[in-house]
């Protein structure tokens, strides 16, 4: 009970799914959250909104996950304020409040 899928978080590039197979969890998506049952599928697109899972049941939360695995990714982390970017196997995390214009 309690653990989380990973950080809060959405994608610029790659679109990301869930299917819950067994348990009990809240979905955070987009800043309001779901309670989700075995059988509930999730869907990202890109740009995907922010989300997230974290068990809330007895049992552990059993779910499959995928989506793509492109060569470049932008990822922004809502609650952190940070966003990440990967480049093949080059990743790098920046606090959003160290951005600047461009131009």
């Amino acid at each position: 009970m309690g653990k989380e899928s990973f950080v809060y978080h959405s994608h610029h590039c790659e679109e990301e799914w869930i299917y819950i197979l067994s348990g009990e969890a809240i979905a955070e998506i987009d800043g309001e959250e779901f309670e989700v049952f075995p059988g509930e599928f999730m869907a990202f697109p890109t740009p995907s909104v922010a989300h997230h899972l974290r068990n809330t049941g007895d049992e552990n939360l059993v779910y499959l996950m995928g989506g793509e695995n492109l060569d470049v990714e932008i990822a922004d982390f809502p609650h952190l304020e940070k966003c990440m970017v990967r480049c093949g196997d080059s990743v790098e995390i920046f606090d959003r409040k160290d951005a600047k214009a461009f131009g």
